[in-house]
């Protein structure tokens, strides 16, 4: 069992942009051209940030109309908020707030065999790294720059933490980098 961070990049590090929109990574790749389907089949809990969720939120309706659902996970999801948010219809979520060892405890019983994904934000992430509990990033990076937005890690990393395991091209736009996390080395953080 992993907690790993999978997430798509622009060429210049950021997720998302200034508004949270992801309206620039969706003309540059197929979905089912990357590892996605395979991931998922491995995932047995989710941690999602407030920022993240709000953008399911916002997009319900378009989320539904290609997956079918308005939250299109069958696994539990921790939801890492200090505000108040609204509930998606039929997704299984718990809001917490603090410090994630408890709710990585938590996610694990949960997931059983299967791992944990951080599916956003970076900083998100980055408490997770801190906290000693990430074990890979799955970094899809798109051929796009966005000059400024919601960085990807913001987290002073220096090598050799993060070993890459693997490259591989998705099309003409995006490109999958495996990086695992090497516990002895969690050193630099900021």
């Amino acid at each position: 069992m992993k907690t790993q961070y999978f997430t798509a990049t622009s060429l210049d590090g950021f997720i998302a942009t200034e508004n949270d929109s992801l309206d620039w990574l969706f003309p540059l790749g197929d979905l089912n051209d990357s590892s996605y389907s395979e991931f998922i089949s491995d995932v047995g809990a989710l941690a999602m940030g407030s920022a993240t969720y709000e953008w399911m939120v916002r997009n319900a309706q378009k989320v539904a109309t290609e997956t079918g659902f308005a939250w299109p996970y069958t696994q539990p999801a921790w939801i890492f908020s200090s505000r108040k948010l609204p509930i998606i219809e039929g997704a299984n979520i718990r809001f917490v707030n603090g410090d994630v060892h408890h709710a990585h405890a938590e996610m694990r019983a949960a997931a059983g065999t299967k791992n944990i994904w951080i599916v956003g934000g970076g900083d998100l992430a980055g408490q997770f790294y801190d906290a000693g509990l990430l074990d890979e990033l799955i970094i899809q990076v798109g051929s796009a720059t966005l000059g400024k937005g919601k960085p990807l890690f913001p987290r002073r990393v220096l090598s050799p933490v993060l070993r890459l395991v693997s490259v591989h091209q998705m099309g003409a736009g995006m490109a999958e980098l495996r990086y695992e996390v090497h516990k002895g080395g969690v050193s630099g953080a900021a």
